[in-house]
């Protein structure tokens, strides 16, 4: 039995629920998104919380009851507050800026890169090497900070490239003498 499916997921005030089929859509001060359940999951609002539930039980269902559940509390949450990912940049001369509707990146290459935000995301850059990505579906704004950093991977022997706030880079010593 799912540790997980089990727990009911509160609906925090200012956040609006609604359960038509196997449709969920939520609502709240920062918009609306929705998930549509996987077939043999139900969902019901009551009392403040949403329990999920499933119909029959298979190994299938099993794995998906705890899926589910979590996808709506990302959803509750991400209306409710939002999420966000923090990535800094480093290396001599590497920096970063929001121009219009793209991120240029100027981060060794002959080159600058422009990164266009996606519908839906917000990219901030609070100073020149740092970059704050912005948005309620927690899965965007992951994707999002995944393709940024992918533009310049960490090395391991200096530590230039981008990497998440917070992130350990296992570093390599040098060649000897």
């Amino acid at each position: 039995m799912s540790r997980v499916g089990r727990q009911a997921v509160s609906i925090p005030s200012g956040v609006s629920v609604e359960v038509a089929g196997q449709i969920c859509t939520a609502k709240g001060k920062l918009g609306q998104l929705s998930f549509v359940l996987p077939r043999g999951i139900e969902a019901k609002v009551a009392d403040g919380t949403i329990v999920v539930n499933q119909l029959k039980e298979t190994k299938i269902l099993r794995a998906m009851w705890g899926t589910a559940r979590n996808r709506l509390h990302n959803l509750v949450q991400g209306v409710a507050q939002g999420y966000v990912r923090e990535i800094e940049i480093n290396g001599v001369g590497f920096r970063a800026q929001v121009q219009g509707k793209e991120a240029v990146f100027q981060i060794g290459y002959s080159h600058e890169v422009r990164y266009p935000i996606p519908a839906g995301i917000k990219i901030t850059c609070p100073d020149q090497t740092h970059v704050r990505v912005e948005g309620m579906d927690k899965h965007r704004v992951g994707q999002t900070a995944a393709e940024i950093r992918g533009l310049r991977l960490p090395e391991p022997y200096k530590g230039k490239g981008i990497q998440y706030v917070g992130e350990k880079i296992r570093r390599k010593e040098g060649k000897k003498k």
